[in-house]
């Protein structure tokens, strides 16, 4: 939701994160601590009243399509949709056995569908995971389109893949267009290497949080002081800065990210820091999540 002409956004009161909205239940919802609210007429900041969707959810591709296919049976696979307990396979049964003309969904209808009718597979906004802070974008971006195109002509009828894209010289986009994963392999590999990221170094990541941004920041520098006391030079200590998303459930969050090849004093770094924790952050209320290999940086 977006207000024409002031450009605001409703944010979730607890995270630092925007409202989405949804259609079926008519309210705007925060997907991280579950907030909801009802859309406002007019704009809370600016007064006026020509703030109204934006963007393009699934519900409102379904409704597009249905203004261009008027006769067309669409099913949508969604989180609103699939809710229900066996309302996915449901809706996978009643598609399979041909009720269904058009599939619609989110990233859940990327693996494992085998349908011989299916022959035209298209991807909206097919670089939204690149503009993630992740090292790992580009690869699940060239992961799930491969997975996507590979649901178009699987059986005798041909298939024809459409991807929507903002980036389309993005190599992970090009390279899944040729079907070329040696290229895409290389080039990410090259990036990796530059970046001291996986493979190449490990990762460990920190994360502070409390609901006190003062105690998140005084701990954030404890944390930060006792892995250079245990850490070798030549280990890369970034940090401590604001998490991605800097407050979830009225918790303020930093983090300390450690790239590194072999580091003897790991462990104990470790173990060091889980003892303060019991003797110095539980008293405070403070937490410290501690996530090696992290699959996610948010």
């Amino acid at each position: 939701m977006l207000c024409r002409d002031c450009g605001y956004v409703p944010q979730c009161p607890n995270c630092d994160i925007s409202l989405t909205y949804h259609k079926t239940t008519d309210l705007l919802k925060c997907h991280y601590c579950g907030y909801q609210e009802t859309p406002p007429n007019q704009c809370p900041n600016c007064e006026s009243e020509h703030i109204r969707q934006v963007g393009t959810g699934t519900q409102k591709v379904e409704e597009l399509l249905q203004q261009e296919f008027e006769d067309a049976r669409i099913i949508r696979m969604d989180v609103d949709t699939t809710s229900k307990k066996g309302a996915h396979e449901k809706l996978l049964t009643e598609f399979e056995k041909g009720n269904g003309d058009i599939l619609l969904g989110t990233q859940m209808i990327a693996k494992g569908l085998d349908y011989p009718n299916i022959t035209l597979v298209g991807v909206l906004n097919a670089d939204t995971m690149l503009n993630l802070p992740d090292f790992r974008a580009s690869e699940r971006t060239y992961q799930l389109l491969t997975q996507v195109a590979g649901r178009a002509g699987r059986h005798e009828k041909a298939g024809q893949v459409i991807i929507q894209t903002y980036n389309p010289d993005h190599y992970s986009i090009l390279d899944v267009q040729k079907n070329d994963y040696l290229t895409f392999y290389r080039q990410e590999m090259e990036y990796r290497k530059l970046g001291k990221y996986p493979p190449y170094y490990y990762l460990i990541n920190f994360t502070i949080s409390h609901k006190e941004m003062k105690k998140v920041m005084v701990a954030s520098q404890h944390v930060h002081k006792i892995l250079l006391q245990h850490l070798t030079e030549k280990a890369l200590v970034l940090g401590p800065s604001p998490a991605a998303l800097a407050r979830i459930n009225n918790e303020f969050r930093f983090q300390i990210l450690v790239k590194y090849k072999s580091e003897p004093g790991l462990l104990q770094a470790i173990q060091f820091l889980d003892d303060y924790y019991h003797e110095k952050f539980i008293k405070e209320k403070l937490a410290l999540k501690i996530d090696i290999d992290p699959q996610m940086m948010m």
